[in-house]
């Protein structure tokens, strides 16, 4: 008997992530995974300069090569009725408009897509299609670019900033970050399979179904019901799953000139340059402090790349409106057009950036009043209500947070004077920092199909990109039925099933939660409504007082009342139940404010000798309301803030700006957070539900995770060898140049 026989046939599943043994087996199909019949391959062809214009693109050496069947150009292609004219192209706000355009905003773009029998017959003719252009100037440098762009009012100004301008205490620094790449281990892949002349089938890797049915259907003229989008499996996604990108259009169309499944499958390279980034920034971050330490004013400015041919604010001011009690506020932006591709969220966006220049001006102003950093944070931190709005918090326990993490950390061994703790080669530091995001929730449908045998399976179109949203729908459902989890399958990740939105911005499991509650109690008031017809004692009985076993229905109170599925299945004449609901936001978002929390605290050793900094100890407590999942939450958290190290420590976009190139765009040159990066992150919950924003009292805490992270590190940095270091990342060799000026 082999191993997978054992776990998947012979006995019981453990108790786990309900994808776990569909993806340790390679059950579990991942976009590019998929078997169709007919399926054909494609190869993009990149540009080669950063700006300019298409001349001429050669293909017919590459049309020579046994296998090619087609190659698309936009020259040569099938028209998308959404980009027939530049009107429709402003119109459908889709991005770049790939193959309807000869302009070039960036090195990398798609000029032509090869369509071949196989892959290596695709991706040998895609080396012999060449391009004349006729060039154009370009800049792909962010700090030379910015110099030029000027602020804007972002937000409504709070008090005046000339109430604070004479302070004793004042912070008025500059703060710089590289872009970072998402790189999700899944490559974004596409097949496309035009099943009829207007009905369509995708298996992509994405973040959200009916999204992509939405834009497709919009940019073809199709009905979204004629679109049918599979992402059952993803590996992970972190934000560039969250919008349809020009490859996954570039295969329908490659599909409709063929009339054949085409399958298309980025490499590493190409998904650096066309599946989104968080965008180089720079920031002013200018605070004010009585003697007593109470934040009394800010000034919050800030500046991110966005490519020529779209506009992407990345919030970055934002956070700044929902942490602190500041009577005077003022927040101001602007984006920076570069010759690179377009942004795009990723883990934490906006608030993870700039909520780096808050924390480390705050912990910078802790020091200049000499007051513990914890301390001066929960003088200041408006528990009560929204800064901005001025609603009241529905819960918000960020101060428990702060007390709980300081404990964890062991931050009484912290010393206040910079640079006093020295083990060798090694300085020691302790720094902390929080993070906060607006807890969301939209609306969400979810089914169940109640079998005679007393299982059941509950859908959702929603997508789980390996944050848990399935397992945690499962425990919901056993929680409120009573069904064992074993009975209970996840079917998720597919358009027809009930529409739910994307996977993303820590609102998954706090939609979608909703849904799953209310249809497991609708499920047993509908099979008690059955059951009343053998035994009058279900009438009008409320959904609380029922109970699902594993072979009958029964009131939690009274034994005796009971039916047998068996017989209720017969009595009704029924093959299956099936329920479904929609659960969505009501006036408790007029009434109150929504938010989750973490507290981050770390501990660093800093090598005088070679400037490696190395995270010894991390410990971040969540305030996520409700914990469905513990363990995948507490994954999340986990995995959040290792993203948050690397941020930290090591994650930088290069680019060539005199050839207007990205550089090190692999897994060999791009250096990020990898195990031997991270110590044992230890990951505590506040854990009380929040009876507002859902029937289950959960909150995202996707994005928590990773906020508070870089900013800790950083301050633990300055702790060790009392140097502030305000440019991410913070490489060895900015270590050194800074320790070598002391």
């Amino acid at each position: 008997m082999g191993f997978i026989d054992i776990i998947t046939n012979k006995f019981k599943k453990p108790e786990g992530r309900v994808e776990g043994v569909e993806k340790v087996t390679g059950n579990g199909k991942f976009a590019a995974e998929y078997q169709v019949k007919n399926v054909c391959y494609s190869v993009l062809v990149n540009s080669t300069v950063p700006s300019g214009k298409i001349k001429s693109i050669l293909v017919d050496k590459a049309k020579e090569v046994e296998g090619v069947i087609d190659i698309i150009t936009h020259l040569h292609k099938p028209m998308v009725p959404g980009m027939a004219t530049e009107d429709k192209i402003k119109e459908s706000k889709f991005g770049l408009p790939v193959f309807h355009t000869d302009k070039i905003f960036f090195k990398g773009q798609p000029i032509a897509m090869v369509i071949a029998e196989t892959l290596e017959d695709a991706t040998f003719a895609a080396s012999l299609v060449e391009a004349e252009y006729q060039k154009d100037s370009f800049i792909i440098e962010f700090e030379s670019a910015k110099e030029s762009i000027p602020l804007k009012p972002e937000g409504k100004e709070r008090g005046s900033e000339d109430a604070w301008q004479n302070l004793p205490f004042i912070i008025d620094e500059q703060y710089n970050i590289k872009a970072d790449i998402h790189n999700p281990m899944e490559m974004h892949a596409t097949i496309a399979h035009w099943t009829g002349n207007d009905t369509l089938r995708l298996y992509d890797k994405n973040q959200g179904v009916n999204n992509v049915q939405k834009i497709i259907g919009k940019l073809f003229g199709l009905p979204e019901k004629n679109i049918e989008v599979f992402s059952e499996f993803v590996g992970g996604g972190f934000g560039s799953g969250l919008r349809v990108w020009p490859h996954v259009l570039a295969s329908i169309m490659a599909a409709k000139q063929v009339n054949r499944p085409v399958k298309l499958m980025l490499t590493r390279p190409q998904m650096f340059a066309g599946t989104g980034y968080r965008p180089a920034s720079w920031q002013r971050l200018k605070i004010g402090s009585d003697k007593e330490g109470n934040l009394l004013g800010v000034l919050h400015q800030a500046k991110n790349g966005t490519s020529l041919y779209e506009n992407f604010n990345d919030g970055i001011t934002r956070v700044t409106r929902l942490i602190y009690k500041l009577p005077n506020l003022k927040t101001e932006a602007a984006i920076v057009p570069l010759n690179l591709s377009t942004p795009t969220w990723m883990r934490g966006p906006g608030d993870c950036t700039g909520v780096f220049a808050l924390e480390s001006a705050v912990d910078e102003l802790s020091y200049k009043l000499k007051m513990d950093p914890v301390e001066l944070r929960l003088k200041n931190i408006s528990l009560q209500k929204h800064p901005d709005s001025g609603l009241p918090w529905s819960t918000h326990f960020l101060d428990e947070g702060l007390k709980r993490g300081a404990k964890m950390i062991g931050w009484d061994a912290r010393k206040p004077k910079p640079a006093s703790t020295i083990e060798g080669d090694w300085y020691i530091g302790y720094g902390m920092a929080v993070g906060m995001w607006n807890a969301g929730r939209r609306e969400a449908k979810a089914a169940i199909i109640f079998h005679k045998d007393g299982s059941m399976k509950v859908q959702t179109a929603m997508t789980d990109i390996g944050t848990g949203t399935g397992t945690g729908m499962q425990n919901i459902a056993h929680e409120i039925t009573g069904i064992s989890k074993d009975k209970i399958s996840i079917e998720l990740g597919n358009s027809a099933l009930p529409p739910a939105p994307s996977q993303g911005g820590s609102t998954g499991l706090s939609s979608v939660s909703g849904a799953v509650f209310e249809v497991s109690n609708q499920l047993k008031l509908k099979l008690a409504e059955y059951a009343s017809a053998i035994d009058p004692g279900f009438k009008s009985i409320p959904a609380d007082q029922i109970i699902l076993t594993e072979s009958k229905i029964a009131l939690k109170n009274n034994a005796t009342v009971s039916v047998s599925y068996n017989e209720l299945f017969e009595k009704n004449s029924l093959d299956e139940v099936r329920v479904e609901v929609s659960s969505k936001p009501g006036d408790e978002q007029k009434k109150f404010a929504f938010c989750s929390s973490s507290a981050h605290f770390c501990k660093v050793r800093v090598n005088k000798r070679t400037g490696k900094v190395k995270v010894d100890k991390l410990a971040v407590v969540g305030d996520g309301g409700k914990i469905i999942n513990s363990q995948a939450a507490a994954n999340q958290m986990s995995g959040a803030a290792v993203g948050g190290i690397g941020m930290a420590l090591m994650e930088e976009n290069q680019i060539d700006a005199k050839l207007g190139s990205l550089i090190a765009n692999d897994l060999a040159g791009y250096h990020f957070a990898v195990n031997a990066d991270a110590p044992i992150i230890e990951v505590d919950f506040i854990n009380k539900p929040d009876p507002n924003i859902n029937p289950s009292g959960a909150k995202g805490l996707g994005e928590v995770g990773i906020i508070g992270t870089a900013p800790a590190i950083a301050n633990a940095i300055y702790n060790a060898i009392g140097l502030r270091m305000r440019d991410l990342p913070i490489t060895p060799d900015k270590i050194l140049m800074a320790l070598s000026k002391q």
